[in-house]
């Protein structure tokens, strides 16, 4: 039986938070909804509130400071907090589709497996929100990666280390997990990281566990597209944009050098967190070190390595 917890942080989402959780709750498997609330500044809290008092599967959950501690810290509570032997996440602007456990029904059958993820659609909210999303990543209708995987494949698709392109990622909300997976690995998001924290889970519990992808042609939910995503507010390669993905690239990094990763895996995190480390360098000094990155690290001179640090 897939008994399943769904964590939805909480942030200044009273506009699109009902919808989100009422998409959960049509589900059998879902046997909790966790709202992680996250010191919000609108309504969200009351909002909550409501919720919990309708439906006994909606549990209400803050920080032990009530402050505001980021969708990284708040999905750990959602984990800590969560009873269930599955882990689904919602973003509160998001919904789930009719199908959004449908390959998780057959795949978990095989113990083995840890985690199923899918592809997700987009609903555009607002036209600046839809003008700032697909100036960023055109229209494609599916965030999705483009070939089935599971196990290590997953990983290697990720880290661009396969023949084909994987996909650079797949959306968390697609994502369902055992939580005795997230125990065993201790893997939790990381805090500090107020943006990419879940882009660096998905890579880490690639590596230490074994994910295998379900419907990938289809979206089994949808992400809500509105003037406040903040994915879509930096420009590509812009000082704001390579200093998150520094912060991100570094995250990966120590966690290779600190789970002892295979020099392959570690020499390709290294590569993409150093590119980011010199775009931050000025004047001449920023081209000695290059010079010297590359004659120690000639592979970073190659172009998927170089467009950031000779912006």
């Amino acid at each position: 039986m897939l008994d399943v917890s769904v964590i939805i942080p909480v942030y200044n989402a009273s506009r699109f938070l009902r919808k989100s959780v009422e998409s959960a709750l049509r589900f059998e498997e879902v046997k909790e909804i966790i709202l992680a609330e996250d010191c919000s500044t609108d309504n969200s809290l009351k909002i909550c509130e409501e919720l919990v008092s309708e439906n006994s599967k909606i549990k209400l959950f803050q920080h032990p400071d009530k402050g505001n501690h980021g969708a990284g810290a708040t999905r750990n509570l959602g984990i800590e907090k969560a009873s269930q032997n599955f882990i689904a996440f919602l973003d509160a602007d998001d919904y789930y589709l009719p199908n959004r456990f449908d390959a998780e029904k057959e795949l978990f059958k095989n113990s083995e497996i840890d985690g199923i993820f899918g592809a997700i659609g987009v609903e555009y909210l607002t036209e600046k929100g839809k003008e700032e999303y697909q100036a960023k990543f055109k229209d494609s209708p599916l965030t999705t990666v483009n070939y089935p995987a599971d196990g290590k494949d997953v990983f290697r698709g990720l880290l661009n280390l396969t023949d084909k392109t994987f996909g650079s990622f797949f959306h968390l909300n697609s994502l369902t997990i055992r939580k005795s997976a997230l125990e065993k690995s201790k893997l939790r998001f990381n805090k500090d990281l107020r943006v990419h924290q879940d882009s660096d889970f998905i890579i880490k519990l690639a590596y230490h566990c074994h994910l295998k992808s379900g419907i990938i042609d289809e979206a089994i939910a949808v992400r809500g597209v509105h003037d406040d995503n903040r994915i879509t507010k930096i420009i590509r390669y812009s000082p704001q944009y390579n200093q998150r993905q520094l912060l991100y690239w570094k995250s990966l990094y120590n966690w290779a050098i600190e789970e002892k990763l295979p020099l392959e895996y570690k020499t390709r995190i290294y590569l993409s967190y150093k590119s980011f480390d010199l775009s931050q360098l000025k004047g001449m000094s920023k081209y000695i070190t290059i010079l010297i990155e590359g004659i120690k690290n000639p592979q970073i001179l190659k172009t998927q390595y170089r467009f950031t640090y000779l912006n």
